[in-house]
């Protein structure tokens, strides 16, 4: 077991005394990109801090795209028998959590808040409730010690993992953002710079999943990595046979065949229709898995499709895409890697996807986008908000002036 350092408040006043005034740690409000610039990316050490939904976590990256530590405490427990996650619950449990979370990443990686060259935290999009008490925390602590800090987009975050650590995923290439509270094809120009090219018009893939799973009855894994009705349903599609129960794979008709967005709403409610119609039984289990796998079967379909269109898209913007990224929760599915890989082989790119533990939620995607804004200077002011709505192709559209240092306005 790690013991914590513990100082007795007359042992914390004789370490100070040791130290001439010179010797404290004060940085003038120039300083801060100064600083950063006199060190090997190897060197450079980010916090970042994820609170946008209900889970708690935190990570250190370095600027080469080491992982030195990460904590991720889950809420599944907590929300199972609501089915859903519940605002109010998740954001007291991140007060209650992220002090610990913080404490034993730091702890894990070996150092203090003081060996730390910028703190990077979720800005938005997400559950309000839940993005206050981590932007709170993360200026708090980047103000009181000096620390540049970066105000990170979700879906950026997501976007830019795959080129954690890696030199041969450049810019620009399509993104697949595919989550419980997104289904995005994009083309990634550079950090701070994407261009929408399909968005569900509905509920997400992952919603949809989620829903479809609760109308199945499916129980909610409580598990530190994979728990959730999403992968509740891919358990369940894996014992099942897709063809019992043909499903219609959405927006396959002319009229919208030709659109590159997506839409789930339909297939999660022909899924319902058909279970009150009594054309399979949801206590079965059997019935469970069997449909559970046609709905999987229809919905990744309708991702291929649409996937294969964004990229004919993005050619014909000129855009020479250099591989196709997928993140987000839902890209951890497996029939979902296919789908897209089978994609990627036809346009002769690769499909990059971060491990399927980091494709959830988790604090290493929101370091490595606070390495990635930090080189080009994008730094946040200690005095920013949170943001709950925020497309990711308005991120470009946001001010960024020369700013020196956090304390900058």
């Amino acid at each position: 077991m790690i013991l914590a350092r513990r100082l007795s408040t007359k042992a914390q006043t004789r370490v100070l005394g040791t130290k001439a005034p010179a010797q404290m740690r004060v940085l003038s409000t120039k300083a801060q990109i100064r600083m950063l610039g006199t060190k090997a990316p190897a060197q450079i050490r980010v916090l970042g801090i994820e609170t946008s939904c209900d889970d708690t976590a935190a990570a250190v990256v370095s600027g080469d795209g080491r992982i030195l530590s990460e904590t991720n405490r889950h809420q599944h427990s907590v929300h199972a028998a609501f089915g859903g996650i519940v605002p109010g619950l998740a954001a007291a449990h991140h007060q209650a959590n992220l002090p610990l979370v913080l404490r034993q990443t730091l702890l894990g990686a070996g150092l203090s808040i003081g060996d730390v060259d910028a703190v990077a935290v979720t800005r938005g999009p997400g559950m309000a409730a839940s993005l206050g008490v981590g932007v709170a925390a993360a200026k708090a602590l980047a103000a009181v010690h000096a620390l540049p800090l970066v105000g990170v987009h979700h879906m950026e975050a997501h976007a830019l993992l795959a080129r954690m650590g890696r030199d041969d995923v450049r810019f620009p290439f399509v993104c697949v953002l595919v989550s419980g509270g997104h289904t995005t094809t994009l083309v990634a120009h550079d950090v701070n710079r994407y261009a929408t090219i399909g968005a569900t018009r509905d509920d997400s893939v992952g919603e949809a999943f989620d829903k479809v799973a609760r109308d199945l009855g499916l129980a909610w894994p409580d598990a530190q990595d994979g728990g959730g009705l999403g992968p509740a349903l891919e358990q369940a599609a894996a014992r099942g046979d897709a063809a019992r129960f043909p499903l219609p794979v959405p927006m396959d008709k002319s009229a919208s065949a030709a659109s590159p967005d997506f839409s789930f709403a339909g297939l999660k409610t022909h899924v319902r229709r058909m279970r009150d119609a009594g054309a399979f039984d949801a206590h079965a289990p059997q019935d469970q898995a069997d449909m559970a796998a046609a709905f999987q079967r229809a919905a990744v379909a309708h991702l291929r499709k649409k996937t294969a269109l964004a990229c004919r898209r993005a050619r014909a913007m000129g855009v020479d895409f250099s591989c196709i990224v997928a993140s987000g929760g839902v890209a951890s599915n497996a029939a979902v890697r296919r789908a897209l890989a089978a994609v990627a082989e036809a346009e002769r790119v690769p499909l990059e996807c971060p491990p399927p533990r980091l494709c959830t939620d988790n604090g290493v995607m929101v370091a490595w986008a606070g390495v990635e804004r930090l080189r080009r200077g994008l730094l946040d002011p200690y005095t920013f908000d949170f943001i709950q709505r925020w497309p990711l192709d308005r991120l470009s559209e946001m001010p960024y002036p020369a700013r020196a240092s956090s304390f900058d306005p």
